[in-house]
């Protein structure tokens, strides 16, 4: 009997000497691009679909992006403030905009290139404030070709306040704008379409009519979007890198 009592003693010693990982949420804030599509748009994906199947037991990703929200729209619904107010010390932020922000023929959700920057402001004081992480990403680059077969870029104003904010406020941002744009250049014209939501009439029951979009991915481009955020938190947040694991080793 003394040695099972031992050997549970050591077993107790051994959880406080190697604990397990702390449990921490990874919050996903942005637009369509990022967020979770309804059946109705199969095969449109966003790319933070395949990035929560990356991680181990610890990490419990909760993607808020919502389809059409600008930083502004994002406040005045209130799904930023549902982010804050389950947010937990320790917890990460990771947050991209400018797709929405940037059309100011879509007055009710265009962002002035200045309330862009203080909205910016805004949700990394609050997330700081409360003990968490924000991560910036420069919004994920269009598909745009110039006539010679060269990768154009689609955010030139927005991207470059996402860098400077980032900056301006020491927080580690994830350039996606141009990893997304220098993947797409290495895939050239033709087959950069295999990436986004491009089908032709009668391919699929969702679009009957057929689809040209240069702006939304499929479950591929969606994929290897994911994969780029990731293989850059590897490289750059060695506290997420190490509970990131392969879909495969998850079984």
């Amino acid at each position: 009997m003394k040695y099972w009592i031992l050997f549970i003693l050591i077993l107790i010693t051994m959880g406080f000497i190697y604990p397990g990982k702390r449990k921490v949420h990874l919050f996903l804030a942005g637009d369509s691009t990022m967020s979770i599509k309804e059946k109705k748009a199969y095969p449109e994906t966003g790319w933070g679909m395949p990035f929560e199947l990356f991680w181990d037991s610890s990490i419990t990703v909760i993607n808020k992006a919502k389809n059409g929200r600008s930083t502004k729209t994002f406040i005045q619904e209130g799904i930023w403030k549902n982010i804050v107010d389950s947010l937990q010390s320790g917890d990460y932020v990771f947050i991209q905009f400018g797709h929405n922000d940037e059309s100011p023929e879509k007055v009710d959700r265009y962002t002035s290139p200045d309330s862009f920057r203080i909205n910016l402001h805004f949700f990394i004081d609050q997330v700081t404030q409360k003990g968490g992480i924000p991560i910036l990403l420069t919004p994920v680059s269009r598909r745009k070709f110039d006539k010679n077969g060269t990768a154009l870029a689609t955010h030139e104003k927005y991207s470059p306040l996402v860098l400077e904010v980032a900056q301006q406020m020491n927080i580690y941002c994830i350039d996606l704008d141009s990893a997304s744009r220098n993947l797409f250049q290495r895939m050239g014209v033709d087959n950069s379409r295999l990436l986004f939501l491009q089908l032709q009439p009668g391919e699929h029951p969702n679009y009957p009519g057929g689809k040209e979009d240069n702006t939304h991915f499929n479950e591929l481009g969606a994929r290897l979007i994911a994969q780029i955020v990731l293989a850059d938190i590897k490289k750059n947040i060695p506290a997420l890198a190490q509970r990131i694991v392969s879909p495969i080793e998850k079984k």
